[in-house]
């Protein structure tokens, strides 16, 4: 059973990786592979969990009081039981099924508070778009040479995810693509970039990636060190493919005909701009929001959309049904990708089926005893496997495993700002990159755009791993030549 969850894992991802090809959406096949990992996991809680259902309560009680060894999940939780009251009809069976639903049930909080999070950005986006406010940008981008255009793009991109986060600025970049952009290649090259750029900007701020947030509140690394150590491995890994592509684009980008938007003007410039910096403002104060009160980022995106719902009411509430029903949130909502929504449910619960089950834990034990860490070459090495095996499984629970494998030390690769921890920040934030579904970004940008998996594995993902390993190059040479 513990081997039969990996294989569904990997033929959903087929499933997914596949979809134009089978015909099927990717969502149904994530919501399957989802579902099916953790209903194994059910079944074969025995053998996966280390028990024997025909013990009684007291043998139970037994060997976990002598430290049976158990996958350590599972173990806290029956230490935990031990020292509480089981009542009297409780069997062995029972409890693994109530430790597997409380580790659903753990995850889905984490997942909700991603999917609430990327919800209210679409809608927040959907809302500056349906009053055409993107215009307040795309009226000063003049250039439609399609080199020029993609610096520009690229590097805001890099430094708006620094300062918001990569999904949120994955997300606001490709509705700003749809507005510049006609063609669909050259759309969706555009748009594979901003996938790349948005995550490299993420890796070297403490606030603009999922990992680098986690590592930065539990104590791994200050926010000082990340920044100052880890932007011009960051930038690197955005320049080098950035540049590549500068070699190969050629010409200029046809703009998408706006002449239909212009017969129905609903909205006043003024209008405009007040809607697009409102939604700009809402964005930005998520991590000032999240600082200050300590709760997830979801909140605080959920706050500003409440505020962008109540201004935008008042600003059309004297205005005809026809225009209030094509400006108003409640249809705006309407327009939300659901499917694409629905497919980062199932995928998360899926490799979350895969950390509570230990795969991912075995995973990260076997690349330590492997190649070993008590060196610092070890430690880069290991650090870029995990970047690559982030684009195959989300970044999260890796580097959770990480963080559980390896305690903070005083000194050495794991103190606080230590070496293992500033590069797994750099490498668990980029490596994503290299698949389109190896990342939050990627996947609301694949939604958003309709971006194919194989085109992607095809057209991006040598281009982002060039940077990845251009990035960890600079790194490796910073402080081990220079500084070290």
């Amino acid at each position: 059973m513990y081997i039969l969850m990996a294989v569904i894992f990997i033929v959903g991802y087929a499933g997914i990786a596949l979809e134009h090809n089978i015909h099927i959406d990717k969502a149904a096949s994530a919501l399957l592979t989802g579902v099916l990992t953790w209903t194994v996991f059910v079944f074969g809680a025995d053998a996966i969990l280390g028990v024997d259902f025909g013990w009684s309560i007291p043998e139970f009680k037994e060997t976990v009081s002598h430290g049976m060894e158990y996958l350590d999940r599972f173990r806290h939780y029956a230490e935990g039981l031990v020292l509480g009251d089981i009542k009297a009809d409780e069997t062995v069976s029972s409890l693994t099924n109530h430790f597997i639903i409380h580790e659903l049930q753990h995850h889905l909080i984490e997942i909700s508070e991603i999917l609430f999070f990327l919800i209210g950005a679409m809608t927040i986006v959907e809302v500056i778009d349906a009053h055409e406010g993107f215009s307040v940008i795309t009226d000063k981008i003049k250039t439609t040479k399609k080199t020029t255009l993609l610096w520009i793009l690229c590097l805001l991109t890099f430094f708006f995810s620094a300062a918001l986060d990569n999904l949120t600025t994955a997300i606001v970049m490709s509705a700003l693509l749809k507005k510049l952009i006609k063609d669909k290649e050259d759309l969706w090259i555009f748009a594979g970039m901003v996938i790349i750029s948005a995550n490299a900007g993420g890796a070297w701020s403490p606030i603009g990636d999922v990992t680098t947030i986690m590592l930065w509140i539990g104590g791994q690394v200050t926010a000082l060190a990340v920044i100052t150590k880890l932007i011009l491995p960051s930038l690197v890994a955005t320049l080098v493919p950035l540049t590549i592509l500068s070699f190969t684009m050629k010409g200029h980008v046809e703009r998408p005909d706006r002449a239909g938007d212009e017969e129905e003007n609903l909205t006043t410039e003024s209008e405009r701009n007040t809607v697009f910096y409102l939604g700009v403002f809402s964005l930005l104060q998520v991590p000032i929001f999240k600082t200050v009160t300590h709760m997830p980022p979801f909140m605080g995106v959920l706050l500003g959309l409440g505020f962008m719902w109540v201004v935008t009411e008042i600003l059309h509430r004297k205005k005809s049904m026809h225009a209030r029903s094509k400006l108003a949130v409640i249809h705006v909502l309407r327009k939300i990708d659901t499917p694409s929504v629905l497919f980062f449910l199932g995928i998360l619960i899926a490799v979350a089926s895969l950390q509570s089950a230990g795969q991912l834990t075995s995973l990260a034990q076997y690349l330590d005893t492997s190649i070993g860490t008590d060196q610092s070459s070890g430690i880069y090495i290991v650090n870029v496997i995990i970047g690559l095996l982030s684009s195959i499984v989300d970044n999260v629970p890796l580097v959770a495993a990480a963080m559980g494998m390896y305690p903070l030390a005083d000194a050495g690769f794991f103190a606080q700002d230590g070496l293992f921890w500033e590069f797994l920040a750099y490498c668990a934030g980029t490596g994503g990159s290299c698949l389109i579904i190896g990342s939050a970004a990627g996947v609301a940008v694949m939604g958003i755009m309709k971006i194919d998996f194989v085109w992607y594995l095809k057209k991006m993902s040598l281009l982002a791993l060039s940077g990845y390993l251009a990035g960890a190059a600079v790194y490796y040479v910073m402080f081990e030549w220079i500084i070290g």
